[in-house]
């Protein structure tokens, strides 16, 4: 027993608070430094704290603008997109234009039997492959980014009573036409301006759409101060269904941009075909020269 309480002797000194040393006031052990008032540098939520500043709000130097809100337009008839120095620029829409039994005969016979090919563009000197088809009807060549395609007089006979129709409808004679045919959705064509010497000033092109629906986009060219900057143009979008007919007019090409964007969704095969009126290249011009220079 006394072996025991012994031991329970030895063990319970560990639980003893340690003896309390006192120091006279106003003296620091030689080996330890005066205690700081702020925590270690670098710990979280301490350190040297900084004299609370008075904020003071000031004017932005630059006026904040706000993206105009992009358009849509699907009601039929006249539509001005603007008037200014150029002129006013303008477009017509008319859906329905070819009949649905109709278009759907047109679209089939034209898909399967126009001679459609893959161009060569270039830009910068680096030629591309256009992400769609074309082929090309017309007395005189055409010349667009740097890349020319051949006269070809030998419409397709289908072709030319939809020519005649068109004509009525915008009271302007063509003597021309781009078909293009975007295979699906990831068929496409940038952003441009129809500009080129060999189309005229302030030209019209009638765009007759058949097939799948898609959107087509138009921007406004910012004016000179903007150094190219499209940030805050008007934009406007325009959904062109099966059979409608588009005229562009006026100052359009001047002023204005479009484009047929990518989607990335499922979309079926679209003929666009493009009326236009052209001139032999003015003295003096290369072959597809613009008018004026456009950002692509």
């Amino acid at each position: 027993m006394s072996d025991k309480r012994q031991r329970a002797r030895v063990q319970g000194s560990w639980a003893k608070q340690l003896p309390k040393h006192t120091r006279p006031t106003g003296t620091v052990p030689n080996n330890h430094q005066p205690q700081s008032t702020h925590s270690a540098p670098g710990s979280w939520g301490s350190g040297p704290q900084k004299t609370c500043e008075t904020f003071e709000y000031h004017q932005p130097t630059k006026a904040v603008r706000d993206v105009p809100a992009e358009k849509v337009i699907e009601k039929a008839g006249d539509h001005v997109l603007s008037n200014g120095p150029s002129g006013v620029s303008r477009l017509r829409l008319l859906p329905g234009f070819l009949p649905p039994e109709e278009a759907d005969c047109v679209f089939s016979k034209l898909l399967a039997e126009l001679p459609w090919s893959q161009k060569t563009n270039y830009r910068q000197g680096e030629a591309y492959e256009e992400p769609r088809l074309t082929c090309w009807y017309g007395e005189l060549p055409y010349t667009y980014a740097h890349s020319t395609m051949a006269a070809n007089t030998q419409w397709h006979p289908l072709l030319l009573p939809l020519r005649d129709a068109v004509e009525q409808a915008s009271r302007c004679t063509f003597n021309s036409l781009l078909c293009n045919l975007y295979r699906d959705g990831h068929d496409s064509i940038g952003w441009h301006s129809d500009d080129e010497a060999s189309l005229g000033v302030k030209p019209t092109i009638a765009s007759l759409s058949l097939g799948d629906t898609r959107m087509f986009s138009l921007r406004k060219q910012p004016p000179p101060e903007e150094n190219g900057d499209y940030t805050y143009v008007e934009r406007i979008r325009v959904p062109l269904s099966h059979g409608t007919l588009l005229l562009m007019g006026g100052a359009t090409q001047d002023d204005w941009q479009h484009q047929v964007a990518k989607e990335y969704h499922d979309r079926g095969p679209r003929i666009n075909l493009t009326f236009r009126t052209t001139y032999p290249e003015p003295e003096g011009h290369k072959p597809g020269t613009k008018l004026r220079f456009t950002a692509k």
